[in-house]
């Protein structure tokens, strides 16, 4: 029984190991992978400084998704492969953005962020709007054209 438990988790292990995200550098540069993990310093550069501005000021050039997440949520590793195919089918049209909140606890406590995963749409002209919870990549193809005005 521990052979095939420890077999299980080395496989879930290599699955999660093996994804096409690339882990950004502290300025949030990829070479391979368009979907980027932030850090906070990366965040303030690339998205909002929220240490130096009360009114959201978004900083990027293109729509956004924020994916507020941990390692150990069920519902936030269903939801990154998700992530990653809306990332490659949206070919440049939209930003995904990983933040581990694990790692990033002081940007997680700015966005209020009390829910895994926490998904956070950023409009270039309008507020972001937030869901929580997994959401069906049906529902978030919908989300993004409704919210983000963007389609495929």
């Amino acid at each position: 029984m521990k052979s095939n438990s420890t077999l299980f988790l080395g496989l879930i292990l290599l699955l999660f190991s093996s994804s096409s995200v690339i882990k950004a550098n502290p300025g949030g540069d990829t070479a391979e992978s368009n979907v980027i993990h932030l850090d906070k310093q990366a965040f303030i550069e690339q998205v909002f400084d929220f240490e130096n501005n009360s009114e959201w000021a978004y900083k990027g050039n293109k729509p956004a998704i924020l994916d507020f997440y941990a390692d150990w949520c069920g519902p936030c590793r269903m939801l990154s492969p998700v992530l990653e195919e809306i990332q490659k089918e949206y070919n440049g049209k939209i930003q995904v953005y990983k933040i581990d909140t694990e790692k990033s606890r002081e940007l997680s406590a700015a966005f209020g962020i009390r829910s895994l995963p926490t998904i956070v749409f950023i409009p270039l002209n309008e507020k972001p709007q937030a869901v929580l919870g997994f959401v069906p990549k049906e529902q978030l193809t919908k989300m993004i054209s409704e919210i983000l005005k963007v389609s495929k």
